[in-house]
């Protein structure tokens, strides 16, 4: 499919991305270039406490208001922080274009951190620390991220107790002020709108101002283990591996591979550990790919005394493939991955994450060769990255 797209790196060294729909729909973000990949331990969860608190109100807009100016033209409004990034976005009606750009401005640039605020906010997210806990299939996941890398990197997004009580307005508005500056930007937009006029908007309510991003070293390890808890009756279990970062074509091999795993209810795994066996009723794989760090995760909720012979079965279908995967079946998972890219395509919000997603790894229009890079990759590619030698495993056990 052939996009109208356009990207700009303007002279304050804000970058703008923008394809072209014509549809009256439009989602629009303004993304910076740090997340918990920036972090140290101590103060783990600060650039998820600043996406909170952008919300929390600025010189003219209180909280609700912000919601409401958006909310009220039928809109969506919300954010994200994950390891790369935090992004601010809304989704509408085309025709207000202009009310999305002056309110994600108005948050980025006037946010007004109200110490009251900030402290009501605080609490907010240790009720989200505990939320992600008492929620097994988060908590197994935010574990054998914890059980892929070392701290601080392996540490959640969100941070811990103790880091979110370290961290004063003060330190907060150190480091907003530091990173949110044009150089470290991107206004994303996706939907009905004129390219010049949104890098005339971006040219003039964003000066010419250069901030830093420190990164913290990414240090991989592996961990086998389990975990007793009373008040669940299903055990959920998740399986991991690294992938290499030398090429961007074992990227693209890591991808296929989880796909011929985990990807669906046609996949080796979904059929031979429910369709066969009857031992799961969820089978889900999932890539985390970028230039600092990947890796490959496939979760299974079973019963406990189910746990080793899914292992088993696992690291048998990954040896299966090392050695007998078929061009015929390779070419056939090629063809989903790229139906699921096309269709993904489809939802404007989507597309925005898309483009962040790629912008952030080095470029965004590298994500628009993603059917080429992945019908380049050969047989052997997916062969080697299926022989397992090390990886990490988390059950989370009904005591």
């Amino acid at each position: 499919m052939k996009s109208e797209f356009y990207r700009k790196i303007l002279d304050n060294g804000m970058t703008i991305l923008f394809e072209k729909r014509k549809v009256p729909v439009i989602s629009v973000a303004l993304a910076v270039k740090c997340g918990a990949l920036n972090e140290e331990e101590s103060e783990k969860g600060i650039s998820h406490f600043i996406e909170h608190m952008l919300y929390k109100g600025t010189k003219k807009r209180t909280a609700k208001k912000i919601a409401e100016e958006i909310e009220s033209r039928g809109g969506d409004l919300n954010g994200f922080t994950d390891e790369l990034i935090t992004a601010y976005w809304c989704k509408m009606p085309s025709k207000h274009l202009k009310v999305a750009l002056e309110v994600l401005t108005d948050m980025i640039k006037n946010s007004v951190f109200d110490k009251k605020e900030l402290e009501k906010e605080r609490k907010v997210i240790f009720e989200e620390i505990k939320m992600r806990k008492d929620n097994p299939r988060i908590y197994v996941m935010d574990k054998i991220h914890s059980f892929l890398y070392e701290k601080p990197f392996g540490i959640n997004v969100i941070g811990t107790y103790e880091s979110m009580n370290s961290i004063k307005r003060d330190k907060l508005l150190k480091r907003f002020k530091e990173v949110y500056s044009p150089n470290n930007l991107i206004l994303a937009i996706v939907g009905d709108a004129d390219f010049s006029e949104i890098v005339e908007f971006a040219e003039k309510n964003f000066e010419k101002r250069r901030g830093k991003v420190k990164k913290i070293k990414v240090i991989s390890r592996n961990e086998i283990q389990s975990e007793k808890r009373k008040g669940i009756d299903q055990a959920n279990l998740i399986f991991a591996h690294h992938v290499p970062l030398s090429s961007d074509k074992k990227s693209y091999s890591a991808i296929i591979l989880n796909t011929l795993m985990a990807g669906g209810m046609s996949s080796r795994l979904f059929n031979e550990i429910r369709e066969k066996r009857n031992l799961a009723y969820a089978v889900k794989g999932d890539s985390e790919i970028t230039k600092d760090f990947a890796y490959n995760i496939i979760y299974i909720g079973t019963t406990k005394d189910k746990i080793e012979e899914i292992k088993k079965i696992i690291l048998q279908e990954f040896e299966k493939v090392s050695k007998n995967l078929t061009e015929k079946e390779l070419q056939k998972i090629k063809e989903q991955i790229i139906g699921n890219y096309s269709i993904s395509m489809e939802d404007s919000q989507t597309q925005l994450v898309n483009l962040l997603s790629y912008e952030i790894d080095g470029d965004a229009r590298k994500f628009y060769d993603f059917e080429k890079d992945i019908l380049a990759i050969n047989l052997k590619d997916v062969k080697n990255l299926a022989k397992i030698k090390d990886y990490s495993f988390f059950a989370l056990v009904p005591e």
